[in-house]
């Protein structure tokens, strides 16, 4: 069995996903990142880019899964490799999301576009954290005092209006529920839930829009530290929440956004 702990970052390829696998690993996890951007000759993009900036970490170990969180299927097959390479899991990091392929008004919203986005931001993760905690139970860690932890990647959409993405504030919403119910039911069980609510974060998902939200960001209004927001960010708050930090703070949400949860006048 692995000596260190272990971490299960889902869309660890890119974006904040890659920010928290790489700052995880600094803190002194080793890293199973599971996405859908699996090319092992390819180490310009996608998960094998990470495993070679990982090469910059000493002593970090990152082992990438090919793995597509909508796929129910999978499931088993994504925690099987995990405990197979590392014989543990510490951590686990739901952070696997997508925006709607078109921005489009909540009155033209489609079903399709809804259930693709329901079943990568909402069913995938919930039914992976059930999957994961069950095996968590199962297989406690080999000396007591480890502790143990399921993060949630939500977003400050989970509470803020975006009509041009009805179908992602809906699942964000429905996840930031989903990471209490498993922080009710797992208070007993040494395994501590949290939920992150990242802010406007650089990357390629708000790639589409960046004018838009630098100008925001400039004004300093919806954003009081009138910067963004990158995925290093939000990485340094999951490896303090993973590291037990917060030990005492099951259920918590921790918003990363430049102070946009401020109400201002």
């Amino acid at each position: 069995m692995n000596r260190k702990p272990v971490a299960l970052v889902t869309g660890a390829g890119r974006g904040i996903g890659r920010g928290i696998a790489l700052e995880l690993a600094a803190a002194g996890f080793d890293i199973a990142g599971c996405d859908i951007l699996y090319e092992p000759k390819d180490t310009k993009t996608g998960l094998f880019e990470v495993k070679k900036a990982f090469g910059r970490i000493k002593g970090a170990v990152f082992h990438p899964i090919r793995a597509d969180i909508a796929d129910l299927e999978g499931q088993d097959r994504l925690l099987d490799a995990v405990y197979e390479r590392f014989g543990r899991l510490d951590a686990m990091v739901n952070n696997a999301g997508v925006a709607p392929l078109v921005r489009a008004d909540i009155l033209e919203t489609t079903p399709e576009s809804y259930d693709r986005v329901m079943g990568i931001n909402l069913r995938g993760p919930f039914f992976l954290t059930r999957n994961a905690v069950r095996r968590m139970i199962e297989n406690p860690p080999p000396k007591a005092g480890v502790h143990r932890s399921v993060i949630f990647i939500t977003s400050i959409s989970a509470e803020v209006s975006s009509i041009r993405r009805p179908e992602y504030c809906l699942s964000k919403a429905g996840l930031s529920m989903a990471a209490r119910l498993f922080a009710d039911r797992l208070a007993g069980s040494g395994i501590n839930v949290y939920e992150i609510r990242p802010g406007i974060i650089r990357t390629e998902m708000t790639a589409a829009v960046r004018d838009r939200y630098d100008k925001i960001i400039a004004e300093g209004v919806v954003v009081p530290q009138a910067r963004w927001g990158f995925p290093e960010d939000v990485g340094k708050a999951a490896a303090a929440l993973a590291l037990g930090r917060f030990a005492y703070s099951t259920g918590l949400v921790l918003e990363v956004s430049g102070g946009m949860n401020l109400r201002r006048l």
